[in-house]
């Protein structure tokens, strides 16, 4: 049995190496950039059995993406299309005091008519966990029905269907990803999402750790995780909320620490870890993966397992 299974969009991202721009630089690191993609490659760092499903254009930037994944021990299986084209995204790092610049051109990508006949669903749902993220849901109507069909399949087993609003404003309106998402909440046992993410999309005020009970409780959810930036990330759970604080970096790229943090907390959790110990093991993950370029997360599970040791030991 598969442990995860991703399923998702994945872009081929574009950045200027060092601090140019993207207005004026001549040469550029490219890199297979999707949540579902970029969490399964977290995962698998700690020996997670991971297969990452997507529908791709069969061009040479489609299979550019799946190439990449492959070089990270990532099994693919990939719906190929001879219509659709390959998204693309364009980052260009911060450098005090100028702010990052994130450009997306998904239109048209083949992702938006995945549907679930591209998919093995058999696959889905024998495995021990699912991952969707709402940015997949949002490329549209197609895809988020399939999104959906994903999370039933994975919830009508035994296994945990996992979600994580993952709003992307140039994607659709608050209100379109509020009723697309909750639609979707009965079939979700664990949710993702940022604390900014959860006051926009399900339209919510207050702090962390009032907003986890309240919507684990308005949705029966099993778990509710929430990342805050750098006031560290909190899960609840069986009516007990366990936080941990965010650990200092000299931060490199933080393009992929959302998703680094998920990964690693769904790797413990598979493996049998309770929520609190995934949650220090994903606040350690995503710390490490600041200092490191690109979006995947290319950590060494001994290295977080020090990580998390230091700072217990420290008394943080």
């Amino acid at each position: 049995m598969v442990e995860l299974v991703t399923v998702g969009d994945t872009s081929l991202r574009l950045s200027p190496r060092g601090n140019e721009r993207l207005e004026t630089a001549t040469d550029v690191r490219m890199h297979a950039a999707g949540t579902e993609s970029n969490v399964a490659v977290a995962a698998s760092r700690f020996g997670t059995d991971v297969v990452w499903l997507s529908k791709l254009p069969d061009t040479p930037l489609g299979r550019r993406v799946v190439s990449e994944l492959h070089e990270h021990g990532i099994e693919t299986q990939v719906g190929w299309s001879d219509e659709g084209r390959q998204g693309l995204s364009f980052y260009e790092p911060p450098c005090e005091p100028r702010e990052a610049v994130r450009i997306h051109d998904r239109k048209r990508a083949a992702a938006e008519t995945m549907s679930p006949g591209d998919l093995d669903m058999d696959l889905i749902q024998n495995a021990s966990s699912v991952f969707v993220a709402g940015s997949t849901l949002a490329l549209s109507e197609t895809a988020a029905e399939t999104g959906a069909a994903v999370l039933r399949a994975g919830a009508s087993g035994d296994g945990v269907s996992a979600l994580e609003l993952d709003y992307r404003p140039e994607l659709w309106s608050p209100a379109k990803a509020r009723e697309t998402l909750t639609g979707v909440f009965e079939s979700v046992d664990v949710l993702f999402g940022s604390e900014d993410d959860v006051r926009t999309v399900l339209d919510r005020t207050g702090q962390a750790r009032e907003l986890a009970p309240t919507i684990a409780a308005e949705w029966d959810l099993q778990m509710v995780v929430l990342t805050r930036s750098e006031h560290g990330a909190l899960v609840y759970h069986d009516g007990v909320i366990h936080d941990r604080d965010a650990i200092e970096t000299d931060t490199v790229d933080d393009t992929g620490q959302h998703d680094a943090f998920i990964g690693a907390f769904l790797a413990i959790l598979l493996d049998g870890g309770e929520p609190d110990t995934a949650l220090s093991t994903a606040v350690a993950t995503a710390s490490l993966s600041r200092t490191i370029p690109g979006p995947l997360a290319t950590v060494d599970q001994a290295e977080v397992d020090r990580l998390v040791d230091s700072i217990e030991q420290s008394g943080f």
